[in-house]
């Protein structure tokens, strides 16, 4: 087996099994961050030749003969002695030694910032928590107070430096994502956004925004001796803003900010020429994090429960719903109907979810072990209640803002499997990576649904660099494409079809490997794009390539969010004919996300579900079936 990995690796130009990590689990340990950052190295620039190499391997499974003969003449080009790609390389070395992360600020304005699309469910994930016992107003205040407790519970570790340092392999990872979520927000800008964080000011902010019947509240939440409101004391407070925003008009303001970012640019520059209103708005925007407090949303099957909660947590359902009791710039919102159904949506720009989950688990924890002590209650002020003037043409916006959004809604078709078979102890008991092993699942059925395989992202962290943000894992290989290929074909042996398998498995996780120690293709490609752009040059042509555009493509957008709470989150596909897979492999069971476009005739994410489900147990069935020497 290791000669086989050993061949496996040599193909790609990768490390050989003995240099490889194995799969790891993250550790937490207490340690001031600050220290610890100072000492994490600077993400590498990989080699040209390298990078080009594996760009023309990933390209292997995708293209004709006669495309990728072409492209390979290009990327000769590309690489040769004293050509473009060595002046763009040894730019982007420059760029790498003068800055702290070569790739960061690039990769925030060209992933998030530029991107002109709304936030809500082309880029903002959703969280869906387990489902509440509560179907009540007094469940729905009782609960988002101690969620609030929780987060601020949280917030105390990022004030005092106490925040557990997460280690992989023993290596510290870089901790500044969790530094970037309280306390921020997305700027609109009318070409470009921004993000501001107010939790580096002089004056941090103490006080939440909550959101009930599209109307919008400050809440403070520290007592003037800076100790955090109680349970009881934030339960009070939101039973106030509860019976305060039954009356009064209901102008959904929240619902501009799902606009395309162009347009809500304008609304936005519109919205604060008004004094009350920009005073409002800023008071969202300085806000430690949003809860929203929405309405019972109408009820489903059992079956389909969890899929309209990943829904509502990514849109809210509509205008007649909950989509206009949000501020989908904030970065931190957590939701919590009345009907039971809670979860979370969050900006991307500031963070990826491990960070995000990291919270949720601590939240989740902390509600557990919170007694019900009943504290003596001092009176406490009314919270404020944020003032807007709506004139016709803010009107006119939020009109045509609830058109779209409606448009969105009905067009975003999302599934939550709870795949109960078998969770991530059946692969480990085959030896085998439960993330390889579901990535080969997910490549099965979309080859058994469409006959061909496609561009499949799967997010690798780079956490190991300072500011290190995210790579993409390849997981469409050659092996896999003939493993999916075989699966299915009468002619082979089942040991065949296991050794291929196998094989998949483990060229996925040389490249899993290789993405987490900033070897992969995809970010150094940008980065020698993104240097021909501030060179003022032509782009190259392996740029102009339809072998790049059909890389770049990904049909398959997934990503692995492991929880040791039962949740799972879910995000738009990232492309119009593709799909958004996002899993949590738990010990017995593992939870799916799959989402898809309505308006494309080619996807069907309940049919995907479907052939997600029949992979997974066929492989399985097919492991059982086959006597392996090693297992």
């Amino acid at each position: 087996m290791l000669g086989l990995l050993a061949r496996t690796a040599t193909r790609w130009g990768l490390p050989q099994p003995s240099r490889l990590v194995k799969p790891m689990t993250v550790l937490q340990m207490p340690q001031r961050p600050v220290v610890h950052q100072e000492g994490l190295p600077k993400l590498p620039v990989p080699p040209l030749k390298q990078t080009c190499e594996r760009y023309l391997a990933v390209l292997e499974p995708l293209l004709s003969e006669e495309e990728l003969s072409h492209t390979h003449k290009l990327v000769a080009e590309f690489v040769r002695s004293g050509g473009v790609g060595e002046r763009l390389q040894k730019g982007l070395e420059r760029r790498a030694r003068k800055t702290e992360n070569w790739l960061s600020e690039w990769w925030m304005q060209s992933a998030y910032l530029d991107s002109r699309m709304p936030v809500a469910v082309y880029t903002s994930p959703g969280v869906v928590l387990p489902r509440m016992h509560f179907q009540d107003r007094q469940g729905q205040m009782r609960f988002a107070s101690k969620l609030i407790a929780g987060v601020l519970d949280f917030k105390t570790m990022i004030d005092n430096d106490t925040l557990p340092v997460e280690y992989l392999g023993g290596k510290p990872l870089c901790m500044d994502q969790y530094y970037q979520v309280l306390s921020s927000c997305r700027i609109p800008g009318p070409k470009k956004d921004s993000v501001v964080n107010h939790a580096v000011g002089k004056t941090p902010p103490t006080h939440i925004t909550v959101v009930h019947n599209f109307q919008f509240f400050v809440l403070d939440v520290y007592n003037s001796d800076g100790t955090p409101l109680t349970v009881d004391q934030i339960c009070v407070q939101l039973e106030k803003i509860w019976n305060s925003s039954l009356q009064s008009n209901k102008e959904p303001i929240g619902i501009l900010s799902s606009q395309h970012r162009n347009t809500w640019g304008k609304a936005y520059n519109n919205l604060i020429k008004d004094k009350t209103n920009k005073e409002s708005v800023r008071a969202i925007q300085k806000s430690i994090f949003t809860v929203c407090l929405d309405a019972p949303m109408p009820s489903v099957s059992d079956e389909l429960y969890h899929s309209r909660v990943a829904a509502q947590m990514l849109h809210g359902g509509g205008s007649r719903w909950n989509s206009g009791n949000r501020w989908f710039d904030k970065t931190l919102q957590f939701i919590v109907g009345e009907d039971g159904s809670c979860g979370l949506t969050y900006e991307h720009a500031p963070a990826e979810g491990p960070p995000i989950v990291f919270l949720v688990d601590h939240v989740v924890q902390y509600m557990k072990r919170t007694e019900e002590v009943r504290t003596p209650m001092i009176p406490l002020p009314m919270p404020q209640k944020l003032r807007f003037n709506i004139t016709p043409e803010i009107k006119k916006d939020i009109e045509k803002a609830k058109q779209n959004m409606n448009i969105m809604v009905q067009d975003l078709d999302v599934r939550v499997l709870s795949f109960s078979h078998f969770g991530k102890i059946f692969p480990k008991s085959q030896k085998m990576s439960p993330d390889g092993f579901i990535q080969m699942a997910l490549q099965l059925a979309y080859y058994r649904m469409y006959q061909f395989c496609c561009s499949t992202y799967e997010s690798a962290s780079l956490r190991m660099f300072h500011l290190g943000r995210t790579d993409a894992i390849r997981s469409t290989s050659v092996e896999s494409f003939a493993f999916v290929q075989a699966m299915d074909d009468p002619a082979k042996q089942n040991t065949e079809k296991v050794t291929l398998l196998e094989k998949a498995i483990k060229v996925h996780r040389v490249y899993a490997d290789m993405a987490i120690h900033g070897q992969a293709i995809d970010r150094h490609l940008l980065g020698l794009k993104m240097q021909a752009i501030e060179d003022l040059t032509s782009l190259p042509d392996i740029f102009m390539d339809t072998a790049y555009a059909v890389a770049e493509h990904f049909n398959l957008s997934t990503s692995q969010v492991g929880s040791t709470t039962d949740c799972v989150m879910c995000f738009g596909p990232m492309v119009p004919d593709g799909y958004g897979v996002c899993y949590n492999p738990m010990d017995n069971h593992i939870n799916f996300a799959v989402s898809a476009f309505n308006s494309c005739e080619d996807t069907n994410a309940t049919k995907f579900t479907r052939f997600v489900d029949y992979a997974l147990l066929d492989i399985k069935t097919l492991l059982e079936q086959t006597p392996r020497a090693n297992i």
